[in-house]
């Protein structure tokens, strides 16, 4: 069975353009997967610690050393990272604030990028055959000619760490001037139509696989 796992960052609820935008690539999704899995996991409705001394230590300490202390601290990483180690295509939506991810992301990249699980002990990325789609939602537009090009940080970022962790099929759509749709300049329904051909041809596309 085919499975998505669909990683939400935004507060804003329905009144988020990167859930709705979220919301038609499900839609779509499940048209060209009609028997697939989606799994959702919710930053929003995740109490996810960010790193701390505690975490680090048990990081660090081979598992067949690890304290039951230990083992709780890193017991919803563990689950993040089956999460993702489960799924054939990810799905990351995400609003950008101030030029990159929030926070609630980045811990998510934090508690995932694990020695030994999803990353090897040689730095390879150990997340190979899966597929991954950026939804982004951006106040400002980054595309070619836009004064503020070079501050299209967020998306950068994220295909560096999928990169780094062996996912290397990334798609990006990117939603840029959402900030039309709250100065009612624009319609959720009509800002998110405009992405619809894309959402569309990264929901259909399954995962290219390695070379063996």
């Amino acid at each position: 069975m085919t499975r998505l796992l669909v990683v939400e960052t935004s507060p804003r609820g329905e009144h988020s353009i990167s859930r709705n935008m979220t919301r038609s690539f499900v839609s779509q999704w499940r048209v060209a997967h009609p028997s697939g899995d989606v799994v959702e996991r919710d930053l929003m409705e995740t109490d996810l610690p960010f790193v701390t001394a505690p975490w680090l230590r048990a990081y660090f300490t081979p598992p067949e050393q690890q304290s039951p202390e230990m083992k709780d601290a890193l017991r919803l990483s563990d689950e993040l990272v089956r999460e993702l180690l489960s799924a054939d295509h990810v799905v990351i939506a995400t609003p950008v604030y101030n030029y990159n991810i929030p926070a609630a992301l980045k811990a998510w990249i934090d508690h995932i990028v694990r020695k030994g699980m999803t990353l090897g002990f040689d730095g390879k990325g150990l997340v190979e055959n899966k597929k991954a789609t950026i939804l982004l939602a951006s106040g400002g537009v980054y595309t070619e000619g836009s004064p503020i090009r070079d501050r299209d940080f967020a998306p950068h970022y994220l295909r560096l760490i999928l990169g780094v962790i062996g996912i290397t099929d990334i798609t990006t759509i990117a939603g840029g001037g959402a900030k039309a749709v709250d100065m009612r300049q624009d319609t959720m329904e009509s800002f998110v139509a405009k992405l619809q051909p894309e959402i569309e041809r990264a929901a259909a596309t399954d995962a290219e696989c390695a070379s063996p």
